[in-house]
């Protein structure tokens, strides 16, 4: 699997995310990106949002791959430093996801984790 990884913090993203990314957002009119951020929240005290967006905020990171692009705010990537984002379209469905080593424990539903 091949990662990309533009930003300082060392999130990647693959691939497989990317495509995907850059087909949702060019069926949305008017949104430009992902973003992808951490809340406090969830079954196991954080969880991830994903939503699509139109404009960058100051604080945001940007990593760009595939024609995607993939915003992430500064206190999200306290959280997330190298993390890898995915899509992954298997027997159980389709779904994004990220594999965050700073996670010590995780949910079955896998968008909660706890550090």
């Amino acid at each position: 699997m091949e990662l990309l990884q533009t930003d300082p913090k060392g999130v990647a993203v693959t691939e497989a995310a990317a495509k995907r990314i850059a087909r949702i957002v060019a069926k949305e009119p008017g949104k430009s990106a992902l973003r992808v951020s951490v809340e406090g929240g969830g079954c196991s005290g954080f969880s991830y949002k994903f939503d699509l967006v139109s404009n960058r905020n100051d604080d945001d990171i940007a990593i760009e791959r595939d024609g995607a692009t993939i915003l992430i705010d500064d206190l999200s990537l306290v959280y997330m430093g190298g993390s890898v984002i995915d899509f992954v379209d298997d027997l159980m469905g389709q779904s994004f996801q990220i594999k965050n080593p700073n996670a010590v424990a995780s949910c079955g539903c896998g968008t909660s984790f706890s550090i």
